[in-house]
């Protein structure tokens, strides 16, 4: 109740009255338990940035491949970090997270450095790790800019939907449409991959 008023409201415009009442509580209880609204709403990033874990945690764990510099094996702990990435944010349950997150995108707090923190953080540094292995390109700074790309690509459709769906002349965010997204996505990946691999053995 708490992530989606701020979500939608911001923490300025969120009423602890309402969310108290949504959870069928006391307003006092949030005083006592978060000592505010600020406090609830950094609780509120706390709680994303732990659903973040658990929903790409599996993900990131497949990509022990860091160590061993294959870059087979990095490819595809991208595509499989990239793939659950899009069908975890795509998610309708996922909604009101995407609010609060895109909030603090456009007008970071304290609340941005505790979800940046955590896994969302976790999860961008290890791409950037994986495409430098995957590309053979140790360009950290181009990797840095790959990886807002690969990632913008799958964001897009949750920050900019509406455009997006009429765009596509689509209904809804629905399976098939995330299908397709994700193999979009991969393709673009191997191409862009490819064309880095390409470039560097180029003769000089």
């Amino acid at each position: 109740m708490a992530i989606r008023e701020f979500g939608l409201k911001g923490l300025e415009g969120a009423s602890t009255r309402s969310i108290a009442a949504a959870a069928g509580t006391a307003m006092s209880a949030i005083t006592y338990h978060f000592g505010g609204k600020e406090g609830l709403y950094l609780a509120a990033a706390d709680h994303i940035a732990a659903q973040l874990g658990e929903d790409m945690g599996p993900a990131l764990d497949q990509s022990a491949t860091l160590a061993g510099g294959d870059t087979a094996s990095a490819r595809a702990a991208i595509h499989a970090i990239l793939g659950r990435f899009a069908d975890k944010l795509m998610q309708a349950d996922s909604e009101s997270k995407s609010l609060f997150i895109i909030r603090e995108q456009m007008h970071p707090t304290e609340a941005f450095d505790r979800i940046y923190g955590g896994m969302m953080g976790q999860m961008l540094e290890t791409l950037v790790q994986l495409v430098c292995i995957a590309s053979g390109d140790a360009d950290e700074a181009r990797a840095r800019l790959l990886t807002v790309t690969f990632i913008g690509q799958i964001v897009v459709l949750r920050a900019s939907r509406a455009s997006s769906l009429r765009l596509m002349r689509r209904d809804a965010v629905d399976a098939a449409l995330v299908d397709d997204l994700k193999a979009r996505v991969a393709a673009n990946v191997d191409a862009i991959l490819d064309s880095l691999i390409a470039t560097r053995q180029e003769p000089r």
